[in-house]
């Protein structure tokens, strides 16, 4: 009798383990439905988000506007303006374009600049308007990873690693399949590689998919919450906001 228990029990366990088994492929799938599915985000063609920034300086948090654009396949821009008048360095105007191919950066601290390399790489890779849609077309792979925590949530480890540029790991709920957060390794010019963690909440559905209206991020050089307030989608963009301004 021993033995049949035995037995039973680890069939029961097999079973269990099969049937929990998910490969890649699923839980993409299984995150792209929790996100809104593919029919809603396949009517879309552009957005314009916007809202507030809090950076962590050592003279506390200080705030103030960010806008972002994005229009398929992968263009976007990022308008962030902050008044560092407390830490004595003025104004903050930080505007980084991406028309697909190119990149530029508008920075009133430390200078305009072409994007290059290992980040220009990064941001090809990018897709709009959920990268994990059409990632075999463009080249990349995605695998599962152990499951980790992510504060009291079990979370599934997907990790999306495009033909080039940098591998994200996505870090999503078990239980929900809506992503926690995700960690990037970012070769930046001014400071090297760097490791940036996004952590993702405050879920809300917008023309039938899914967004996360707060938004914190945490590297060893910076640290910034942002809170977004509004957002459109397949709004019109002047196409010379994704391109470096010409010269005057």
């Amino acid at each position: 009798m021993g033995h049949r228990l035995f037995v039973a029990a680890a069939l029961i366990v097999a079973f269990t383990l099969h049937a929990s088994a998910q490969t890649a492929d699923e839980v993409v799938e299984r995150t792209l439905v929790a996100a809104g599915g593919r029919a809603a985000h396949a009517k879309l063609r552009s957005r314009r988000a916007s809202g507030t920034i809090a950076l962590g300086t050592p003279a506390g948090e200080i705030s103030g506007t960010i806008e972002t654009l994005n229009e398929t396949p992968n263009k976007a821009r990022t308008l962030i303006d902050v008044d560092l008048s407390p830490l004595g360095a003025g104004k903050l105007i930080f505007d980084q374009r991406f028309d697909g191919m190119n990149g530029y950066t508008l920075d009133s601290l430390q200078g305009n600049r072409e994007i290059t390399g290992a980040q220009l790489e990064t941001m090809r890779a990018g897709s709009f308007p959920n990268p994990l849609l059409n990632y075999k077309e463009l080249g990349a792979t995605v695998r599962l990873a152990d499951r980790e925590k992510v504060q009291d949530r079990d979370a599934l480890v997907l990790v999306l690693e495009p033909p080039s540029g940098a591998p994200v790991r996505y870090y999503i709920d078990a239980e929900t399949y809506l992503v926690l957060k995700n960690v990037i390794k970012l070769d930046v010019p001014q400071f090297g590689e760097i490791e940036q963690t996004s952590e993702f909440a405050d879920y809300r559905v917008v023309d039938g998919v899914k967004l996360p209206f707060h938004v914190r991020t945490t590297s060893s050089v910076q640290n910034f919450t942002i809170i977004v307030t509004k957002v459109e989608h397949n709004v019109r963009i002047d196409p010379a906001l994704f391109v470096k301004p010409p010269a005057k």
